[in-house]
């Protein structure tokens, strides 16, 4: 008898429950999984380092959030700590998707946090890492990355086997540990902070998106801030801030999972840097705009509609290197641009000629009626999230390092400009030019070209 009543009152509340849940609804669910390699294997990000990786300040992860409309359009986001991952790499994980899940290609969404304290992952900044390892080093890093293709198929899986009626809603907040690494010393970023002379462009937005249940729990956190993960630059796994940031986030919100993607952050550093305990600091900082945001702000709830859109465009480089002058860089440049012309040429006797454009990836969605995530390719500068936002009439959240992580997306006036983000770091990335001069007009006309598109 006491079984019978107690069923009779669990179904009770389950109906009095479902009562709660809108005929159309979201639908999501989140995932998390470790992708610190188990092996101590070469680190990405900085040309300095001389040796593989000998310790851990915390782990890496993989995480993926999948998103259902009341349409039942399935997307992902999956979010990873790592420095990048290279066009290959990328695709072979987005058709996995699409065959296991059947989630197309254009909503799924790959977003690096770009910390310079994880594994290199296959060829992504070849010359700078892969191409000068020897055999070994390089099958250590094969090894890897075929295990983090197959984890993060995995938990996107397991995302989808979570998934629940759910609300999402949206907010902006803000911080301010990003600065301008073209127009400010880092020697001087503590004086020029203190004097509130700190200048060129910035953005200082948090977006944030939040997902609860029908409980009203909070299951999942997606954020995002506009600056490099390059506080640590010693030998040691480290998510960096952004790391930092998901665990407190994580910490504050017991049962959560909290997912960071980068903005458009190629010219903005964390400064000061260098320390743990400043990885940490920004990392709480983070976390507390993010909070500040859920806890003290009217956030906008988003219905449950979700439209994607997703297209590579020809985007074009400057002048090409002649055969010769490859040769000349092979055997007289630098250690970096002789690797690059060596790694060209191969392709080039291996009858692949040099390419005159890349294949560059945007997608746009439209989560709800007003709020839109633009994803970007590269390493994109401040310049593209502050025009965007400006071009669009929806909240705009815009993401860099997105799809895949082929080299540095310099505005006009960034390449004009030139330096490291302006063309030099192309060597590094094994492209065989700097960008042509329409880089930004047609990486706008696109997004503005499918803004329009979803209407």
């Amino acid at each position: 008898m006491q079984r019978l009543f107690s069923a009779v009152v669990f179904l009770g509340t389950f109906l009095g429950l479902m009562e709660n849940v809108p005929a159309e609804t979201w639908r999501a669910g989140s995932a998390s999984a470790r992708i610190t390699p188990d092996e101590f294997i070469w680190m990405a990000g900085y040309a300095t380092r001389d040796r593989p990786a000998d310790g851990k300040v915390t782990e890496l992860y993989s995480k993926a959030l999948v998103l259902e409309s009341a349409n039942n359009t399935r997307a992902v986001i999956v979010t990873l700590d790592l420095v990048g991952i290279d066009r290959e790499l990328a695709n072979e994980v987005r058709d996995l998707i699409e065959t296991r899940f059947s989630i197309p290609k254009g909503q799924v969404l790959l977003c690096c946090s770009h910390t310079h304290s994880g594994p290199v992952v296959k060829r992504n900044l070849g010359p700078l890492h892969f191409y000068r390892l020897d055999q070994a080093q390089r099958s250590q890093i094969e090894r890897y990355a075929d295990q983090l293709r197959d984890t993060i198929v995995q938990v996107v899986g397991q995302a989808i086997g979570r998934m629940e009626p759910s609300s999402l809603a949206w907010g902006v907040g803000q911080t301010n540990f990003a600065v301008n690494r073209r127009s400010n010393k880092e020697a001087d970023g503590r004086k020029l902070r203190t004097l509130g002379q700190l200048v060129g462009p910035s953005d200082h937005d948090v977006p944030v998106l939040a997902v609860r249940n029908t409980m009203g729990d909070l299951t999942s956190i997606l954020f995002g801030y506009a600056c490099h993960a390059t506080v640590l630059s010693d030998f040691q796994w480290s998510g960096d801030y952004p790391g930092y940031a998901q665990m407190e986030l994580e910490t504050r919100h017991p049962g959560c999972i909290a997912l960071f993607f980068a903005g458009c952050g190629a010219d903005q550093n964390p400064i000061p840097r260098r320390t743990v305990e400043l990885a940490s600091h920004y990392g709480r900082q983070l976390a507390s705009a993010v909070d500040q945001t859920l806890l003290t702000t009217e956030m906008k709830i988003a219905a449950p509609s979700l439209l994607c859109k997703y297209r590579e465009i020809d985007l074009a480089f400057d002048k090409l290197p002649t055969t010769e002058e490859l040769r000349n860089e092979a055997a007289s440049g630098s250690l970096y641009e002789s690797l690059r012309a060596k790694q060209l040429l191969e392709n080039i006797d291996a009858g692949k000629p040099l390419p005159t454009s890349y294949p560059y990836p945007i997608s746009l969605w439209r989560i709800g009626a007003d709020l839109n995530f633009v994803a970007l390719g590269g390493e994109v500068v401040v310049d593209y999230s502050l025009r965007i936002k400006g071009k669009m009439p929806q909240t705009t959240f815009v993401a860099g390092y997105a799809h895949d992580v082929m080299a540095y997306i310099p505005s006009v006036r960034v390449l004009k400009e030139g330096g490291y983000e302006g063309g030099g770091a192309m060597i590094y990335y094994g492209l065989p030019s700097i960008w042509a001069e329409k880089v930004e007009e047609n990486i706008m006309d696109e997004v503005l070209r499918q803004n329009a598109e979803l209407k």
